[in-house]
């Protein structure tokens, strides 16, 4: 098994952590490739000798059987981005503030060897979502957590009507709109308003962004509807973000398809935690703030 590391190099005691981790999957008889980013960041890196060798990114993801993201959420959607067009499984491990996406945290990094020597995970497949923007020669848009359409740096709202499976569904004003996959439904989306929905689930979340209307509220479709979007602004773009990392201008009126892509994200699952851990323990989910504790009532 040859593992791919990526690492945000931004965090300050990264080359420690990179350093330490290599150093354990030599001791494993893993073999590991890394960026040369990580080197090229300025620090020092201790490495093993073995067959690990420095390269760009696109060679770690095309020559890696796996991908180990090392950082915090957004090196996670970074990485996970690129994993899903290779079409390569990937875990995290998290050295960010929340760390919600991640799998696990560098404390858990013995465990973590061990898993993938011995392979006691499973392969969770997630939706991603893919945009084509009508008229436009950005090709295909792919987003892990979410698809953004908002004002941009327009002060005021914009207008956006809504159509599922080329049927009208309403025009409204708002700052934007959030097509969500489950994934990333406990990110943007949730700040909205947005429903929690479990990673496995087969649906598509729209959630307005401040609506000028009460009646205005997120929608849930299926996984298999087509949705498309047109906005329309006074100003003269309409700003497009994938997963808040990709941002894209469009002149106004922006029409936009968005829909399930055919290949889903590949994450890696182990044994060390559950997605209902993560929601108490990482977004405080089932606090009573009365008595500030968890509500355990159904839990044996």
């Amino acid at each position: 098994m040859v593992i791919g590391i990526i690492a945000n190099t931004t965090k300050g005691n990264i080359l420690d952590v990179v350093s330490s981790f290599t150093s354990k999957l030599k001791k494993k008889n893993l073999d590991y490739l890394l960026t040369k980013s990580i080197t090229d960041s300025g620090g020092k890196l201790k490495l093993k000798s073995g067959k690990s060798f420095l390269t760009g990114d696109n060679e770690v993801f095309k020559n890696s059987d796996v991908i180990i993201s090392i950082g915090g959420d957004g090196t996670m959607l970074a990485t996970a981005y690129k994993a899903h067009t290779y079409d390569k499984p990937v875990l995290g491990l998290n050295l960010g503030k929340l760390g919600f996406l991640v799998e696990t945290d560098v404390t858990q990094i013995d465990s973590v060897i061990d898993i993938l020597k011995k392979k006691k995970y499973t392969i969770e497949e997630r939706m991603v979502l893919t945009g084509i923007c009508i008229g436009h020669q950005t090709g295909e848009l792919i987003a892990v957590n979410d698809l953004v359409i908002e004002k941009g740096g327009w002060p005021k709202m914009i207008e956006l009507t809504v159509w599922v499976d080329d049927e009208y569904v309403t025009t409204f004003s708002a700052d934007g709109l959030i097509i969500a996959t489950p994934t990333g439904s406990t990110g943007y989306s949730l700040s909205t308003g947005g429903p929690i929905v479990a990673p496995t689930t087969k649906a598509i979340t729209l959630s307005p962004i401040s609506p000028h209307s009460l009646t205005v509220k997120p929608i849930v479709l299926a996984s298999d509807q087509v949705i498309k979007l047109r906005a329309n602004s006074p100003h003269k773009d309409v700003q497009v973000s994938c997963d808040g990392q990709r941002v894209f201008n469009f002149p106004p009126p922006l029409e936009i398809v968005i829909k399930r892509s055919e290949r889903p994200l590949k994450l890696i699952k182990t044994s060390l935690t559950t997605y209902f851990e993560t929601l108490r323990n990482k977004l405080m989910w089932g606090i009573d703030v009365r008595v500030n504790k968890f509500n355990n009532k159904g839990k044996n």
